[in-house]
């Protein structure tokens, strides 16, 4: 039966430094090119304060606050669900995109397309001009590409 053996401890390896002196360890400086993540993240945020406009937009017509619109509780039943369905869900796009996660878009991709949706096929539930869809539409064409973009990046 073989004994006990004390174990010796490996020596310590020394860390070599970098030609400048710094302890780093990546060999190359990175390169000032466009980081696409932070420009997701900014362009997230940016449709983040359209889409809380939109939605406080609605609660303002909801509560009376909109001088130009119709009386809320005049409205037919389809059209006040539709308001009150985009006065939750904008608002809560909104904080999914400030915040820059996973769900946010997720769920503005839905508002925004239901939008597209609703006033396509319903023009009277929910009128919206043919300059408010392109710009929806551009908007997610646009987080289409830098997502993309964001997502090819090598880190």
């Amino acid at each position: 039966m073989r004994g006990f053996a004390k174990v010796k401890a490996p020596a310590p390896r020394r860390i070599a430094l970098a030609e400048d002196g710094s302890d780093r360890i990546e060999r190359t400086q990175p390169s000032a090119r466009t980081r696409w993540d932070v420009v997701l993240v900014w362009f997230m945020r940016i449709v983040a304060v359209i889409w809380m406009l939109k939605g406080l937009s609605a609660w303002a017509e909801i509560l009376g606050a909109r001088p130009d619109a119709p009386p809320f509780e005049g409205a037919p039943i389809g059209r006040q669900a539709v308001i009150i369905y985009f006065g939750v869900i904008d608002l809560l796009a909104a904080v999914g995109l400030w915040l820059a996660s996973a769900w946010g878009g997720v769920v503005w991709l839905l508002a925004a397309t239901s939008a597209f949706v609703l006033a396509l096929l319903t023009p009277l539930l929910l009128p919206m001009s043919l300059a408010n869809l392109a710009f929806d539409a551009v908007i997610v064409t646009l987080y289409f590409i830098v997502s993309w973009l964001a997502s090819r990046e090598i880190r």
